[in-house]
């Protein structure tokens, strides 16, 4: 037979046309049921102000502690009407911020809800796009503009270089709006957005980044909270939804920012040179409990010295870091003068506009293991226990969240009622971020104190 595969087409269309509407195919006992065609569900958190937050399907967490420009991967779901739920997690109790609303997802699809706006006029955006493969040699971009404050812009996606003047954007939009999906060459580009219709008035721009045959990404512009100094003046950044996770891509040009605290109690004032560049230090005659403000440092590895005020050759601390674009660090020497050494850490400056956040760092030599009570004004500290037990010299308990109100800090060594600094009064409220040092007198030992700067920008 020379085409066996026309005679059974053949053969399937008399068969069809024998059968009239009344006719039905009875299946063979025991065939599975088809299956029930699934859905894709991603979720990123774009609220710039707003705490970290968990994401409620059908009232249990599907996903949990979700921070700032942090999205999940794609989490596949049957298709069907389902109830969401956003909830901020508060130190007082969480508080539903979004919804609940009930969703319907339909099969072969991918939906991508975003929670955009501050926090007092948090709403959640929904994106659907069809769940097809990506071309072969290509990336898929589907592109949000999640920047509540920000005006209408156009994007452009054009090769590294390129003159905007002479480009064409792939699209212009508002908030809320998308521009995609759409497919690109894989390839280097460089992504840029202006005000709409100026493409002289750039307010980002990636630099040249890889999109890689079959990247499949969620764009949204959201709202750069890094202080101006270190922001390369861009208001936005971008995060990206990659299918398995979130990444952040800041403007190109974008340092870390770099502060310093003298916390050695007898070491004279000094001097911060970074990479030997001597003859033009970092921080000079820097004095004990002083503070050197947040500057902006270009990302990359550093070496760090730390030598006596306007004597280059007496050397207290030598030290290496590696500084990432878009963080915050602090650099504290802490120690007597015959131990100094260096405590690096990574500080957290958003403001968050439901509570207040307060970390504090044992940085005195004298003190060996204390506890924290952090309490309402007027509490006697025998009848709780402390808010952070023990808590070792060179160590930060991390940023704790406190409702805004008024309260008193008390440190104490560790498994005692005995007050070695406080009760301190302190007052906070939503939206601070302060970072506390307990540090000895001038010259070493008691009476104990605290180091207090707000780590806002």
């Amino acid at each position: 037979m020379k085409n066996p595969l026309r005679l059974l087409l053949a053969l399937a269309a008399f068969g069809l046309a024998a059968c009239d509407s009344s006719d039905s195919v009875t299946p063979f006992a025991g065939d599975p049921p088809p299956p029930t065609p699934t859905a894709d569900l991603q979720v990123l958190h774009a609220s710039f102000d707003a705490p970290p937050v968990n994401v409620l399907v059908n009232g249990s967490a599907a996903l949990t502690d979700v921070d700032y420009k942090v999205g999940s991967g794609r989490l596949q779901i049957a298709e069907g009407t389902y109830t969401i739920a956003v909830e901020g997690i508060l130190p007082g109790g969480n508080a539903t911020v979004i919804g609940p609303v009930d969703l319907t997802f339909d099969g072969n699809t991918i939906y991508t809800i975003v929670a955009v706006g501050d926090v007092a006029n948090i709403q959640p955006v929904v994106v659907d796009q069809p769940r097809d493969a990506v071309s072969a040699g290509a990336a898929r971009l589907n592109v949000l503009h999640a920047t509540e404050a920000a005006p209408q812009v156009d994007v452009f996606v054009t090769t590294p270089g390129a003159d905007l003047t002479a480009s064409a954007p792939v699209g212009s939009f508002s908030f809320t709006e998308t521009i995609g999906p759409a497919e690109v060459t894989a390839g280097d580009y460089q992504i840029r957005v202006t005000l709409a219709g100026d493409p002289t008035t750039v307010v980002y721009d990636s630099g040249t980044v890889t999109l890689n045959d079959g990247d499949d990404l969620f764009v949204a512009a959201v709202p750069n909270t890094l202080p101006d100094s270190v922001a390369a003046g861009s208001p936005i950044s971008l995060t990206l939804l990659t299918g398995t996770g979130s990444a952040d891509l800041l403007s190109a040009g974008t340092q870390a920012s770099l502060r310093a605290f003298h916390a050695s109690p007898d070491a004279p004032a000094v001097d911060i040179v970074v990479d030997d560049n001597f003859a033009a230090p970092l921080v000079e005659d820097f004095e004990y409990t002083d503070i050197a403000g947040y500057v902006g440092v270009d990302a990359g590895d550093y070496n760090l010295k730390v030598t006596v005020a306007n004597d280059p050759g007496v050397i207290a601390i030598d030290a290496d870091v590696s500084l990432a674009a878009g963080q915050a660090y602090d650099v504290l020497a802490i120690g007597p003068l015959a131990s100094i050494a260096p405590l690096v850490l990574n500080d957290d400056p958003r403001p968050v506009n439901t509570y207040a956040k307060v970390r504090i760092v044992h940085g005195s030599p004298t003190a060996a293991d204390v506890d924290i009570y952090v309490a309402a004004p007027g509490t006697d500290i025998n009848t709780v226990d402390p808010a952070i037990p023990g808590v070792s010299f060179g160590a930060s308990t991390g940023y704790v969240t406190l409702p805004e109100g008024d309260y008193e800090v008390t440190v104490t060594p560790a498994g005692t009622k005995t007050a070695a600094i406080g009760p301190a009064p302190f007052t906070f409220s939503n939206g601070d971020v302060f970072t506390v040092v307990a540090r000895d007198e001038a010259g070493g030992g008691t009476p104990l104190n605290v180091i207090v700067t707000s780590d806002l920008p």
